[in-house]
């Protein structure tokens, strides 16, 4: 009984997260409140925030409580760094494909399973720039069964991850990664507005999430010439 109620409590608050109730930097109620407000021993509040912390919604702060962290931090992903922390609010996302149903694209470097394969995929492809200036081209596919109505939904503060979070309650739990220097085609060059065979850096994903079987493939194209790469990307 003890352990359904600690289970109770950590979905709970973790619900909360994901709904945006509580963002990144707040404090979650104090484990004297919890049990407090669920009618719980310490050691229940106190597990039930424990678990939070290892899924990484959390930080248990000394003399402080739980304040909700950015979860995509541990991830150990890769991004062309100066999105997040140099540019802040000068970032400028372009859809060049909104979300649509589409087929899976055999230039996927990572391997699409059969079952996948049998079901439509939504496809939706976008142009990160920093102000006016190209910097990274991205290409997404994952399964049309599972994201029921995203074709017609907006991305929550454009983030698809926030999206897939608040409104799916879907996490991303980790990635695989494989990274190759090239040389830009017509297409990659004149998006990123450099010219034709200009080096850039080749970026594939393949995302793993907490919804079984559920994955997410990228191909990321960076012009990597100002802004290198940092550790920690997210669509």
């Amino acid at each position: 009984m003890e352990e359904k109620r600690y289970r109770q409590v950590q979905n709970f608050l973790k619900l909360q997260i994901q709904k945006g109730y509580y963002v990144v930097g707040d404090y979650l109620p104090s484990e004297n409140e919890l049990c407090s407000s669920f009618s719980i021993t310490r050691t229940t509040a106190r597990k039930a925030l424990d678990e939070l912390t290892k899924e990484g919604f959390i930080e248990r702060q000394h003399g402080k409580g739980s304040i909700v962290r950015e979860r995509r931090q541990s991830l150990g992903l890769l991004n062309v760094k100066g999105f997040s922390e140099a540019v802040g609010g000068d970032v400028k996302t372009i859809f060049l494909q909104k979300p649509q149903m589409n087929f899976w694209n055999p230039e996927i470097h990572f391997t699409v399973s059969e079952s996948e394969i049998k079901e439509a995929c939504i496809h939706f492809s976008r142009l990160r720039c920093v102000g006016e200036i190209p910097a990274m081209i991205e290409y997404n596919w994952l399964s049309g069964k599972i994201l029921e109505g995203l074709i017609d939904l907006e991305f929550i503060d454009g983030s698809f991850f926030k999206t897939l979070s608040q409104h799916y309650r879907i996490e991303i739990t980790g990635s695989e990664q494989e990274l190759r220097a090239e040389n830009a085609n017509k297409n990659i060059a004149v998006l990123l507005k450099i010219p034709l065979g200009s080096p850039i850096l080749h970026i594939s994903l393949k995302f793993h999430t907490s919804k079984n079987n559920f994955y997410i493939y990228s191909e990321l194209y960076c012009n990597t010439e100002n802004y290198p790469i940092g550790n920690s990307y997210h669509i």
